[in-house]
């Protein structure tokens, strides 16, 4: 895949991957940042087939905006066959991996798949400026889930060691002092390469247990993926290290601390998310939760077991 820095090279990269007409999804805040045959600006949206009929006669997809907008993108070049460009203006790292959740207007999860067509990626601190601090924090923290994670899923293997050793260093230093200085854009380019090595570990690894808790809550209640993670990475690293300690311990050397699951709650904090019920999580539901969870990718690739019981404990700790 094709990554360059600074929105002044996405024209050469269209060129590059030969389009000339690219579509553009992104939600109505976010101008063309090249010129374009149209666009589809319901974001999040699971009108796929329609967004996929707009955008007849592009040769490409162009995606801007967070995970929800090249999460549709990927959506819609697997119906049309088109391959995507994406420019996150968030640190999600959906730009890394083919799969997809497909959400409503309300984000409730409706869907999702596989197949995209990853053609390219520009990445620019600027577009990340004005962010608030909790998308802040919360895409960063699922950025630092893929890099955890991958440290100790069933699919881990030594390149996405690499990059997710180097995401963590990254993100456990900058988030920190983007959260205080929000206009600092050297801070904010650290942070955003650190993103996309996590981003490359995800796709190098795959994901584990707390991105299967937050997968299931953010697609059940329509909650903000990044809080979820936020939320659910601190007890997943806990679960897990009775099997996976050298590994969590790996995570803590590369983030300059001897208590990694400590500081991973530190770093959370800075999102000020609260608990599950205070996003309106029913505590009577948790079993359910739980079930649904459990089914999930990211539970199967996970070191340890989760039991449907295990689970509960989890969520509770959480709500």
């Amino acid at each position: 895949m094709k990554v360059r820095w600074g929105l002044g090279e996405l024209s050469g990269l269209l060129d590059e991957i030969g389009s000339e007409r690219p579509f553009l999804v992104a939600s109505p805040r976010w101008e063309p940042p090249v010129e374009v045959v149209g666009r589809w600006s319901d974001v999040p949206s699971d009108r796929i087939e329609e967004a996929a009929r707009v955008g007849e006669g592009a040769d490409a997809l162009l995606a801007v905006g967070g995970g929800s907008a090249i999460d549709l993108a990927k959506a819609i070049s697997v119906e049309t066959g088109l391959p995507v460009v994406s420019v996150p203006t968030t640190y999600s790292g959906a730009e890394w991996t083919p799969t997809f959740g497909v959400r409503d207007h309300d984000r409730r999860r409706r869907g999702g798949g596989s197949g995209a067509d990853l053609a390219g990626i520009v990445y620019d601190p600027e577009l990340t400026v004005g962010l608030p601090r909790a998308e802040t924090v919360g895409t960063s923290m699922n950025a630092l889930a893929h890099a955890a994670e991958a440290l100790y899923v069933k699919g881990r293997n030594p390149d996405g060691d690499r990059e997710a050793l180097a995401g963590a260093a990254l993100i456990s230093e900058w988030l920190p002092r983007v959260v205080d200085d929000p206009d600092d854009l050297d801070a904010r380019r650290h942070l955003l390469e650190g993103a996309m090595h996590a981003g490359k570990a995800l796709a190098s690894a795959g994901l584990g247990l707390g991105h299967a808790l937050a997968q299931t809550l953010g697609g059940r209640y329509g909650l903000p993926h990044g809080a979820m993670n936020a939320l659910s990475l601190p007890q997943a690293l806990r679960f897990n290290e009775p099997v996976a300690g050298k590994e969590i311990a790996r995570l803590g050397e590369a983030m300059g601390t001897h208590d990694p699951i400590g500081l991973v709650e530190e770093l959370a904090r800075l999102g000020n998310f609260g608990r599950l019920r205070d996003y309106g999580v029913p505590e009577d539901e948790l079993n359910e939760i739980a079930e649904a969870t459990r089914v999930r990718p990211g539970a199967g690739a996970n070191p340890r077991p989760a039991t449907p019981a295990a689970l509960v404990e989890l969520l509770r700790a959480l709500w």
